[in-house]
């Protein structure tokens, strides 16, 4: 009975990890059974939300697994000295991320003899790389320039990396090793630079048997040629891509990828780029979900007329449009997407009246959020659309808008709706969203 317990807890507690770290530290502190299941889960990823106020913590936990001998050795080089005491727990073994380039950055920053800072990182690398670890993912960028190949265990640790995310120019030494021992990647991330490109890339993804995600983010001035050569490696698995984000349009990946399932395009820099239109004529038959930022709507209304019905997601972000493409996006979805559940595009008053065939048509969907831009808008006649043409499935509205509507309109909105599923409502200010960015 006691194991089937801790099996329902940690089900329990990976759900609520996924949505809220806060509330698992609290359930740290009920009991040793607790504890012995989150501290796994938490330490995972450490390197999250990392900044230099918890790097130090974070340092110090790390610290504490040295030897008496090296801790010794390397504490009168240490902006702090507080790692004494023996850790309740092998924190580090519990690790399955590694972020190189975050374990350089708070040795920087917490040695205070530069001279030193390569014997003390060779020290605590050795921790995190050795023959009793293992990982799935692997974050290296820049910044990170050690040589982890003649490291014992490193063939070990990455043998069996799922996930990577890197920089372009990244060293050799870690494409090398990556190369020599690492075929499963699935996910991919790669920052495209303007030069130094690092070509042993495209050895390491020719290299790989299941590669099904990859994320290109691109400046509007990198290195082209290496680029081309790249999207051709990336071309050869094709057919094993379901998901693509891409920060700039591809020229010819995106053509190949018959069994996409999802897509992501642009980015949040609010420039419109007509390259994207080379996309227009695309056609995804299994595409589940699509979204964009600063893409034209044209692109957007087209690539959502070629699919086959199985988009269950769309966001269109970023991006103005008139009224009449608006209303031919509307239609575009209704008559194309009867399984859509979250939905997010750009709404005026004149493209209002679409949205009742589109409720009444898309009969899944359960979350609607709208951008309402500057000037007069008919919010009555939205709420009134809502309540009358909503399916019982519809129950999240989100708004972003720049005016609020009156008090009336919501209490005839709400009147409107008892009786049905109860309502999630947000609203969110355009001006207050300027002022965080």
């Amino acid at each position: 009975m006691s194991n089937l317990n801790r099996d329902i807890l940690y089900l329990v507690f990976e759900q609520i990890q996924d949505d809220d770290k806060k509330t698992l530290f609290s359930c740290l502190l009920v009991n040793k059974t607790w504890c012995e299941i989150i501290i796994p889960m938490l330490w995972r990823n450490p390197w999250e939300h990392l900044n230099s106020e918890n790097g130090m913590i974070l340092l110090n936990v790390i610290n504490s697994h040295l030897s008496d001998v090296t801790k010794n050795k390397i504490r009168e080089h240490m902006i702090f000295t507080d790692f004494d005491q023996k850790p309740l727990f092998n924190y580090i073994s519990y690790c399955k991320h590694l972020n190189l380039d975050e374990i350089q950055r708070i040795i920087d920053e917490n040695v205070n003899e530069k001279s030193e800072i390569s014997n003390i990182q060779n020290e605590i690398f050795n921790i995190f790389i050795n023959e009793n670890m293992k990982y799935s993912h692997l974050y290296v960028y820049q910044n990170f320039d050690s040589q982890i190949n003649f490291i014992n265990g490193a063939e070990r640790c990455f043998s069996e990396i799922e996930f990577l995310s890197c920089n372009t120019d990244v060293n050799d030494n870690i494409i090398t090793i990556l190369t020599e021992t690492c075929k499963s990647i699935r996910k991919l991330e790669l920052f495209i630079n303007l030069k130094n490109n690092n070509y042993g890339i495209i050895k390491l993804i020719e290299e790989q048997k299941k590669l099904s995600d990859i994320s290109l983010t691109r400046t509007h001035f990198d290195d082209i040629s290496f680029y081309e050569i790249l999207e051709n490696s990336l071309t050869k698995h094709a057919s094993t891509i379901q998901f693509c984000k891409f920060t700039r349009s591809p020229t010819k990946l995106l053509s190949s990828c018959i069994n996409l399932k999802k897509l992501e395009l642009g980015s949040k820099i609010r420039s419109i780029s007509t390259s994207w239109y080379c996309l227009k004529d695309l056609s995804f038959p299994y595409l589940q979900i699509l979204r964009s930022s600063s893409v034209p709507v044209d692109v957007m209304t087209s690539l959502i007329i070629n699919t086959k019905g199985f988009l269950v997601e769309i966001k269109i972000d970023c991006i103005w449009y008139d009224e009449t493409r608006s209303k031919i996006l509307i239609q575009a979805i209704y008559q194309n997407c009867p399984n859509i559940k979250y939905l997010k595009l750009k709404i005026g008053n004149c493209s209002i009246l679409e949205l009742e065939p589109l409720l009444i048509s898309c009969k899944y969907l359960k979350v609607l959020y709208l951008l309402i831009g500057e000037g007069q808008f008919d919010w009555n006649k939205l709420f009134e659309i809502f309540t009358k043409s909503s399916s019982s499935s519809l129950y999240k509205f989100k708004f972003n808008i720049n005016g609020q509507p009156k008090l009336e309109s919501y209490k005839l909105f709400f009147d409107n709706w008892k009786g049905r599923h109860p309502m999630f409502l947000q609203i969110f200010s355009n001006k207050d969203i300027k002022k965080k960015e």
